[in-house]
């Protein structure tokens, strides 16, 4: 199933500017927990949507929520 030549998909939009977070909390386990994959693994972007700024504080709020053992580092 290849896209035709030229054709992009829809852009997606960053959630935490929908909702003008300012600072991506670690203490918020439940809303990170959507930006990593079953296996435990982060994100990237261009999947998440999240643009750089927001992507950078995810990336060290989860690695954060990780060490004080409120998400896991791996799936079971």
């Amino acid at each position: 199933m290849r896209r035709e030549k030229g054709r992009r998909g829809k852009k997606k939009v960053c959630s935490f500017c929908i909702d003008k977070i300012e600072q991506v909390d670690y203490k918020q386990a439940d809303k990170l927990r959507r930006f990593m994959t079953e296996r435990g693994k982060i994100l990237p972007r261009r999947i998440s949507g999240t643009c750089a700024r927001h992507q950078r504080q995810l990336t060290v709020a989860i690695k954060r929520t990780r060490e004080m053992a409120l998400l896991p580092y791996t799936a079971d």
